[in-house]
Formats: C-alpha cells, sequence, structure tokens
C-alpha cells in the first residue's frame, strides 16, 4: 500500500509539473504580407508558429450607402516557416449600424470571395518560392519552363483553406444583432470562425452579447483614449486588466492578446496634436538637442520641427506610450487566474514589428510566453 502512495504521489506530481501547451503567436497588421531574413530569425528565437493577418477592412461607403472592402492585404515573396495563419477581417462598427440584412447577406458572400483572393496569391506566392527553390536545387535556376510547370501543379492542388478565420469587430449593444446575424452568415464547414473579444463586451457579456463564433480572442489593451490629458497609458494598465477580467463565466473559449507596441502621444497645452510612431524611446533620449527629458515617460519638444507630416512646436510634450515589463508580469497573472485556458490556447503579441520585439528583446518576449506555460 505504501508503494501504491508513493506512486500515486509522484504520478499528480509529475502532471502537475508538466508545462501547459500553448501556441506561440504574434498578429501581423502591416498592409504588405513578407518577410526578410532577420524576420525569419526572430521568429525561430520565438518559436512563433501562428500568425493572425489582416487581410483587409471592410467600411461603410457613405456615396454608395453599402459597406465595401477595402485596404486588401499585398502579397510579397514571402517564407515565414511553418507557419499558420489566420485570416484576420476587421468590420467597423459604422457597417453595422447601416446596413440591411440583404447588404449583410451580399457582404457575408462578397467577405468570402475577397478572402479566397488573398489566400490564392499567398499560395501563388508560397508555389513560386517552390519553384525557384527546386529549380536552384537542380541547377537550373533560370529555365522558365521548369518553374511555371512547378507552379501550375501546385496551382491544380486548389487552394489551401485555413483552419480559422477572425472577424474584428469593437461591435456595441446596438450593433449587435446585425453583427451576430453576419457572423451566422460567415460560418463555413471547413474553417473555424472566431472573433475579437473587447475587455467591455467580456466584463459586460450579459449586455454586450457573446458572438455565435467558435473561439474568441481577448484584446488586453486599448481600453483609453490617448487623446485623454490624463491618461496614465492609453495602450493598457495592469489595473485596468483587473477592473474588466472580474470574473470566469464568459461562455467561450478564449485566446489572448497582449501589447507589444508602443506610440508617443503628444499635447499643446490641454490640446491632443497626435500621435508618433516610429520614435522609440531611445531616440528620445539621443537627441538631446531637440528634446528635454521632464519625467521617466515624459519629454519636450526644444525647437520646432516636423515629423512624417506634422508639425510640433517648442514646449510641446510628448507622453511615451509603452507597456513596461513590471505591468506586463501583473496583466499575465490576472489573466491566468481569472481564465481557463484551453491546451494548444494561442498567446499572441501585437503587433509584429522588428522595432518594437527590439524593445522588449526576445529573451523577454518568450519569458512571458513561459508564463503561460507553468
Amino acid at each position: 500500500m505504501k508503494k501504491l502512495g508513493l506512486i500515486l504521489f509522484l504520478c499528480v506530481a509529475f502532471f502537475s509539473c508538466e508545462k501547459k501547451k500553448i501556441t506561440h503567436s504574434f498578429c501581423f497588421w502591416k498592409t504588405e504580407w513578407y518577410t526578410n531574413d532577420e524576420d525569419s530569425t526572430l521568429q525561430s528565437q520565438m518559436g512563433v508558429k501562428h500568425f493572425y493577418v489582416r487581410f483587409f477592412d471592410v467600411d461603410w461607403n457613405p456615396y454608395d450607402k453599402e459597406p465595401r472592402p477595402v485596404a486588401t492585404l499585398q502579397v510579397s515573396y514571402q517564407s515565414y516557416a511553418t507557419t499558420e495563419i489566420t485570416p484576420s477581417i476587421f468590420i467597423t462598427n459604422n457597417v453595422l449600424l447601416n446596413s440591411s440584412k440583404e447588404q449583410l447577406d451580399t457582404l457575408a458572400k462578397n467577405i468570402q470571395k475577397r478572402m479566397r483572393l488573398v489566400l490564392d496569391k499567398i499560395q501563388e506566392e508560397e508555389s513560386r518560392k517552390h519553384a525557384y527553390d527546386y529549380a536552384a536545387k537542380v541547377n537550373r535556376p533560370y529555365e522558365s519552363k521548369l518553374i511555371d510547370h512547378i507552379m501550375e501543379d501546385e496551382k491544380k492542388k486548389g487552394t489551401k483553406m485555413p483552419k480559422e478565420v477572425l472577424i474584428d469587430c469593437d461591435w456595441t449593444v446596438k450593433s449587435k444583432d446585425n453583427y451576430f446575424y453576419l457572423l451566422e452568415k460567415l460560418k463555413q464547414p471547413d474553417y473555424k470562425l472566431s472573433a475579437t473579444i473587447r475587455l467591455w463586451q467580456y466584463k459586460y457579456f450579459e449586455k454586450a452579447g457573446i458572438p455565435p463564433v467558435d473561439k474568441g480572442l481577448l484584446m488586453c489593451y486599448n481600453l483609453s483614449s490617448p487623446s485623454e490629458r490624463k491618461t496614465e497609458n492609453s495602450i493598457g494598465t495592469s489595473r485596468e486588466i483587473q477592473e474588466y477580467i472580474t470574473h470566469s463565466d464568459y461562455k467561450l473559449p478564449l485566446d489572448i492578446a497582449l501589447p507589444i507596441f508602443s506610440w508617443s502621444v503628444v499635447f499643446r497645452g490641454d490640446q491632443f496634436k497626435g500621435i508618433i510612431s516610429d520614435n522609440s524611446i531611445a531616440d528620445f533620449k539621443k537627441d538631446t538637442l531637440n528634446f528635454k527629458k521632464t519625467a521617466d515617460n515624459k519629454y519636450v519638444f526644444k525647437s520646432d520641427m516636423v515629423i512624417g507630416e506634422s508639425y510640433f512646436r517648442n514646449g510641446d510634450e510628448i507622453r511615451i506610450e509603452q507597456i513596461s515589463d513590471d505591468e506586463m508580469e501583473k496583466m499575465i497573472r490576472h489573466i491566468k487566474k481569472k481564465i481557463k485556458l484551453e491546451d494548444n490556447a494561442k498567446i499572441t503579441f501585437f503587433s509584429w514589428d522588428t522595432k518594437f520585439i527590439q524593445n522588449y528583446g526576445t529573451d523577454k518576449i518568450n519569458s512571458y510566453y513561459a508564463q503561460f506555460e507553468r
């Protein structure tokens, strides 16, 4: 009996220490799907096996008075290694507030059609790479007939449908009926349908409703407006996470999205003057000629200057916003405490950009993934 008890104890100890399986994921929210050697290295270092890729947006056309797909992803020669992608389509709330049921029926068909066109292009580029790689391997790198033949064989296999499609929309109580109707129309037997869930929709699910999808992606950021002068950090804080993730009653399996992006918000007195997205904290620290540090996350312009297409004046204040390491860890601890994740749940960082990744470092991002695996 003692031996049996010891065996049972060891089994419990073993399984309790076993790592939880998660999928290392990123959001790719650029307008062109491509890669380079640096991207591939970063992907390998972080074990990223999945991307949510923004395929296009859907907005309301006020002139034709109908919803229209816009800003379609451009696909270039690319080779993200062993990567699963989830097509992601952003729909504005105006579409839902203004569309009739008949227009939503047509929109569902147009979304399917546009999504397939992008998938076809991605597959074409993958086939092109495969053909050129093979031609080089057999020392016939410039033989166009061979390359065309390989690409044609690949095309005959048909479009590879994704396992999942994500719809991104910050729906409201007023627009939820139309939104949920559209989601029903978008369901297909060959993929799972998921939807983004904002934190207010999570907390107040009885009022906001739960979308009729297979899974949700909980967006743990952007609760406040950056244009508010008194906002502490519009990207997010651990305090806000605790205020909104207050229960474990959401009746939908969830994946998690966390922010590693940063930006700088500019004010002239109390007047919001815009967002600078291309300058990092290091840029402001190094440029002592044009910027003066006034607090840990604040600088002021020392001279008039133009950044991008925006003009800023001497004395304008910059508030740098990003999630600190301590804040990120607090956010992760609270999410783990309140939300039970399924095996292979996707932990996703927004968004894929070498500048953002280098600001944190791959080791630090890997440590965030590891916290969900404990």
